[in-house]
C-alpha cells in the first residue's frame, strides 16, 4: 500500500527510486531492445525486422536468448540511477513549488516533472542510453566490435572521447524533460483523484494507495507518455546510433527522417515502447510507493 502527498526525505527518494528503476529496467528490457532495433532501421538500410515480435524471434534464433539482453547492464545501471535522480528531483521541486497546504497545481506539477526529466537527462540518461544504443546497434554488424559493457565504454571513449557517450544530449533532454513532465503529471493527477478514498494508515496516519492502483495509474501515465513524446524518442535513438555522424544536429535528424521516411517514421517503435512504458510505469510507480510505505512502517 503506497504513499500519500507529503514530504519525502531525500534518502528515501534516492533508495526507493533506485530500487524501482533497477527492477523495472530488468523486467521490461526485451521490449526496449525490440524498440531500439526497429528505430535503428532506416530507409537506406536493409529491412531486417518486420515488427517487435520478429525482432525478438530472429535475435533469439541467431544470437540465443541472451542476445535480447545485449546492453542490459548499461540500461539497468542507468535506469536505477535515473529513477533515483528523477524521484529525488521531483520530490524536491514539488516541495519547493507546493502551496501552504502542500498541494501542487497542474501547471506546477508539469514544471516539477520537467525539471526532474532535465536533471536525469543531463546526469544519467544520456551516457547510459548512448552506450545501450551503441551496444544494440553494434550487434547488427557482421563482426560486432564490442565485447560487453566495459569494453564497449572503453572503446567508445577511446575512439570518440567523452563526447562519444554524450551524443544526442539535446534530444535526450527534450525527450526526457517531456517524458517526465507528462508521466509525473499524469500519475500525480490520477493519484490525487483516488488517494482520498482510502483510510489513513493506523501506524503512520498517512493515506496510501494499494499497489495495484499505483500500477494502473502508472500504466495509464505510460500510455499518455508514449504517444505524446514518441518523435523525440526516435530522434534520440537515431542521434545515438552508430550512424549518428550523418546528422548535423537533432533538428537536422528530425527533418531528415520526415523527408526520407515520412512523418509516420516518427512513431516507429511505438508498439514495443507502448508495451514497455505501460509495464514500466506500473512497475516503477508501484515499487517506488511500496518501498516508501515500507520505510514508513519500519520508521526509517
Amino acid at each position: 500500500m503506497p504513499k500519500k502527498e507529503g514530504k519525502v526525505p531525500a534518502y528515501q527518494s534516492i533508495l526507493a527510486g533506485g530500487i524501482a528503476g533497477a527492477i523495472e529496467g530488468t523486467m521490461t528490457y526485451p521490449m526496449e531492445f525490440a524498440k531500439t532495433q526497429l528505430q535503428l532501421q532506416n530507409a537506406s538500410s536493409q529491412k531486417a525486422f518486420n515488427g517487435p515480435v520478429d525482432v525478438l524471434v530472429k535475435t533469439v534464433q541467431t544470437k540465443g536468448v541472451m542476445g535480447i539482453y545485449k546492453g542490459l547492464s548499461a540500461l539497468v545501471i542507468g535506469n536505477s540511477s535515473k529513477a533515483a535522480v528523477r524521484f529525488l528531483s521531483f520530490e524536491q521541486l514539488r516541495k519547493a513549488l507546493a502551496d501552504e497546504n502542500g498541494k501542487l497545481s497542474g501547471s506546477r506539477m508539469v514544471l516539477a516533472g520537467l525539471g526532474a526529466g532535465v536533471s536525469e537527462a543531463a546526469l544519467v540518461v544520456t551516457p547510459s542510453e548512448t552506450i545501450k544504443t551503441k551496444l544494440i546497434h553494434d550487434q547488427n554488424q557482421a563482426i560486432p566490435k564490442y565485447r560487453g559493457l566495459v569494453h564497449g565504454v572503453r572503446s567508445i571513449v577511446a575512439e570518440e572521447g567523452v563526447r562519444g557517450i554524450y551524443r544526442g544530449l539535446t534530444a535526450v533532454i527534450a525527450r526526457q524533460g517531456a517524458n517526465s513532465a507528462v508521466r509525473m503529471t499524469t500519475y500525480g493527477l490520477l493519484k490525487e483523484q483516488v488517494v482520498s478514498r482510502y483510510p489513513a494508515d493506523p501506524v503512520t496516519g498517512k493515506q496510501y494507495l494499494p499497489w495495484y492502483i499505483s500500477f494502473v495509474n502508472g500504466g495509464i501515465a505510460g500510455i499518455v507518455t508514449v504517444y505524446t513524446t514518441m518523435p523525440l524518442d526516435v530522434v534520440k535513438t537515431r542521434m545515438q546510433g552508430l550512424d549518428a555522424g550523418k546528422y548535423k544536429h537533432s533538428i537536422d535528424c528530425l527533418a531528415t527522417v520526415v523527408r526520407t521516411e515520412g512523418v509516420k517514421a516518427l512513431w516507429k517503435g511505438s508498439t514495443p515502447r507502448l508495451g514497455r512504458l505501460i509495464f514500466s510505469g506500473g512497475i516503477v510507480f508501484s515499487v517506488y510507493e511500496q518501498v516508501l510505505w515500507a520505510f514508513d512502517q519500519l520508521g526509517l
